[in-house]
């Protein structure tokens, strides 16, 4: 009931929102010097010295603004980099359309040097398919790496193991400039440099364009990529002060002559992380406690060139290449009550383990002579590898043990796509593609544990082989204020795993992904939308895997290879409405209907003789349901104020089996019902003391959410920092100081299997200081904007 009413609720404060406006102003924006015209470009339309409405012109530099009141306006025209163009537009009764014509605009005397333009203050936009957070220097001082910048993000967490959710859910795909990688999102989000990414695109209900793996969505994260004419560069160096210093590094380069672009960039990060926690058992008064420190180094390296065949033919091809070593140091401590007569058990675990993973992307471009008519083709190779050895001390009373796991990791991923986009005409677009994906996983373990070799288990190889092909076609069409775009998906999906040589499991299927959208703009400043899609979230190879993922004497972790895959039926209604000074806010409620969910299990080790070891494993949980809403918004208070607060709710009832512990000592297996909750907020407030000088503050908070295993408590914290730039901003430099008063921790209790509380801590509270220093005497013009907007590929449908 209380949805309905939300719902009632937001539809009838959106309706009298709407106006009966009859003026229009148009126009078409092109560069004084090429004559080409300019994208992007903004048209703000003020009263008296009041913004009142204005909008950005279309690919082809045409811009039209509708609906507007009938009075005297002033026009300004706006483009970084390019002198504003004051005009004037009189609409009235017997002029209520005024074509402003053709504009020429200017660029600027003196242009910046600059490699990537960036904005001062981020900014929050709802498209037709996706919400697209421009990132401002505000979020790059945030931290080092793409991680700290995704916790600042509306409706994303970075949990302490650095493992990424959208509105609460964690089955959601991480794609780098649309394209897929090898990379586990949390440590992919710790190899990018903050200051190397463009925007953040949240796709939560993609249509049947995408791959539909990940089921609350698709984070897609844009890089900047420059083409500037000559050599261009940017150099970023961070330090983060916290038990130990951290560094991170990275380099932008670029050299452009005719046809010819190459670019290349080089990062690295790397220092000791400290994190701990304990686990008390209260029923039998067990107390285990958790010390871990982590030395990590990661490297990568991107090379690449495009090259300019024609106006109608583009060739790109690169290459990424990233390396990580890491040691860690865990110690373990279990203490019991002495009247139990159970042993102490102290354990040191050293990991010492290293990874690469390469990828080789070729891909071509052409443009019909129709405009918006494509044709995009592209091959991607990846290779990856992961080695990590661990040798177990273990001291269990007064009698020493010691042991070691080696785990190898070879995966290798080849997709080879197809899209062809074709407007039928100025309203409507057909689309098209296809898509190949083979992907071959083989993991090896060995361990010389005395208890899993006399199961006869010390060697496992494991293999997970996937072979994916699908087709997909969409079509849209647009109307004055309505549109809407229908699609499908059709998929053959096929799976092996064999297990020492031995047949685990074995699945082949065929199925569609439909999808539909609908939007309704009430007028230039308030829109609509109402989507619908079908998505799987099929099980990863480390949920299947037969092979521990950590292990400690009271918990050791492995996957399930009989999960079967989790399909999601989702709805969503969304709202966006623009002010003037550029802020705006948009609002969401989705629906969600979830099939054999996959989700985390923990029950009793009946391997060992210890009762109170647990495994943490995967399982198909029965259909469950979930719903939720969202709020943010991009307030300019004035010239020197901003802020940018939001707040998002999930409800999620689910079902699971849980192992309960019986008088006797043994177990039993009963099915569960419970309904999760999960609340989250942030307020980023920007302060601009002078041209030169800014501050910010970053508030956060997560609400207590309850679980069929464990239920977790509240987290919160806030950060502060501040920017300055010199050199005719050429240089930044940053200072953040996080969790300031050291409030974030991650805490939980359970009753099932038994009664548990337990605490993790980690190095939250650190001070980052970082410089950016831009170089070089390129000319970016307005058409080389346009190129390489152009060639950084969105989105694409087949890649996903």
């Amino acid at each position: 009931m209380k949805f309905k009413f939300l719902c009632m609720l937001l539809l009838g404060s959106i309706m009298t929102m709407a106006a009966q406006n009859t003026g229009t102003i148009s126009g078409k924006i092109i560069d004084s010097k090429t004559k080409e015209a300019l994208p992007y470009v903004s048209i703000v339309l003020k009263e008296n010295g009041t913004v009142t409405g204005g909008g950005i012109s279309e690919e082809n530099g045409t811009f039209t603004i509708k609906s507007l009141p009938l009075k005297n306006y002033a026009v300004e025209i706006q483009f970084m980099g390019y002198k504003t163009v004051n005009l004037t537009a009189n609409l009235s009764d017997s002029s209520k359309s005024v074509n402003l014509g053709t504009i020429n605009i200017t660029e600027e005397a003196s242009t910046l040097d600059e490699v990537n333009i960036v904005k001062e203050v981020s900014t929050i936009e709802q498209k037709l398919d996706r919400k697209v957070i421009t990132v401002g220097r505000d979020l790059t001082t945030a931290g080092g790496t793409a991680s700290e910048i995704m916790n600042n993000i509306p409706s994303v967490n970075v949990d302490q193991d650095g493992n990424i959710s959208l509105r609460g859910n964690t089955n959601v795909r991480v794609l780098v400039d649309g394209r897929p990688t090898n990379i586990d999102p949390a440590q992919l989000l710790k190899q990018i440099p903050a200051t190397t990414i463009k925007k953040i695109e949240l796709i939560t209900n993609p249509s049947a364009k995408y791959n539909p793996e990940g089921m609350s969505g698709i984070i897609n994260i844009v890089l900047h990529k420059n083409s500037k004419d000559g050599f261009n560069g940017s150099f970023n160096a961070g330090l983060t002060f916290g038990e130990t210093p951290k560094t991170n590094n990275s380099l932008d380069m670029n050299y452009r002559k005719g046809k010819v672009n190459f670019f290349t960039t080089l990062g690295s990060n790397e220092g000791k992380q400290f994190n701990g926690g304990f686990v008390n058992r209260l029923d039998k008064d067990s107390h285990q406690l958790i010390d871990v420190v982590n030395d990590n180094k990661n490297f990568l390296g991107k090379i690449g060139m495009d090259y300019y065949i024609n106006d109608n033919n583009t060739l790109s091809v690169y290459t990424n290449q990233n390396y990580s070593s890491g040691i860690a140091t865990i110690a373990t401590n279990a203490t019991y009550d002495p009247s139990l007569g159970q042993p102490d058990i102290s354990q040191v675990s050293d990991l010492d383990g290293d990874s690469y993973n390469n990828s080789y992307n070729l891909a071509f471009k052409h443009k019909f002579e129709k405009e918006g008519h494509t044709l995009d083709f592209e091959g991607n190779y990846n290779d990856s590898q992961e080695n990590q050895n661990v040798d177990y001390n273990t001291t269990i009373g007064t009698g020493p043990g010691f042991y070691y796991d080696n785990v190898e990791d070879n995966r290798q991923n080849m997709t080879l796509n197809l899209d062809y986009v074709n407007p039928l005409s100025d309203k409507s677009t057909l689309e098209f593609g296809a898509e190949a994906r083979l992907i071959r996983s083989d993991n090896i373990y060995s361990t010389t544990n005395p208890l899993i070799v006399e199961l006869g288990q010390e060697y496992v190889d494991y293999t997970y082989d996937q072979d994916i092909y699908s087709l997909y076609a969409t079509y849209g069409q647009k109307f004055e204020k309505f549109s809407y775009q229908l699609g499908a998906r059709f998929e053959s999906y096929k799976v092996t795993a064999n297990n020492t040589g031995i047949p685990a499991f074995k699945d082949d299927y065929l199925t569609v992904y439909p999808s539909a959208y609908l939007t309704y703009s009430l007028n230039e400043k308030n829109m609509l939308q109402l989507s619908y899609s079908r998505r799987v979230d099929r099980p990863s190879l480390e949920q299947t895997k037969p092979i521990r993922e950590f292990a400690t004497p009271l918990f050791t972790s492995i996957g399930n290879p009989e999960l079967k895959p989790q399909f999601t039926n989702s709805i969503e209604f969304n709202y966006t409405k623009m002010f003037g000074k550029g802020s705006s806010i948009t609002g969401g409620v989705f629906y969600r209907l979830i099939n054999d969910e996959i989700s985390r299990i923990l029950y009793p080790n009946e391997t060992t003789a210890n009762k109170d070891d647990q495994v943490m494993s995967y399982g198909n949980f029965n259909n469950n349901n979930a719903f939720g809403f969202e709020v943010s918004a991009n307030y300019k208070v004035n010239k020197w104020l901003d802020m940018q607060p939001a707040i998002d709710f999930s409800s999620i009832d689910q079902k699971g089996r849980i192992s309960i512990e019986q008088t006797d000592g043994t177990y039993i297996v009963e099915t569960k019902s419970i309904t999760t909750n999960a609340f989250n907020a942030r307020l980023n407030v920007n302060l601009k003391a002078n041209s030169r000088l800014n501050f910010n503050v970053f508030g956060f908070y997560r609400g207590p959410v309850n679980g069929i295993q464990n239920d977790t408590k509240n987290m919160y914290k806030i950060d502060s920092g501040m920017r300055y730039t010199l050199l005719d901003n050429k240089m930044t430099l940053s200072l953040r100081y996080n969790d300031m008063f050291k409030t974030m921790r991650y805490g939980f209790e359970s009753k099932n299997p038994f009664p548990q509380e337990g605490e993790f801590r980690w190095e939250s509270r650190t001070v980052y200081f970082g410089i950016n220093y831009m170089f070089g005497g390129g000319k970016n013009r307005a058409l080389q904007r346009k190129q390489r907007d152009d060639n950084t590929k969105q989105a694409g449908g087949g890649m996903f």
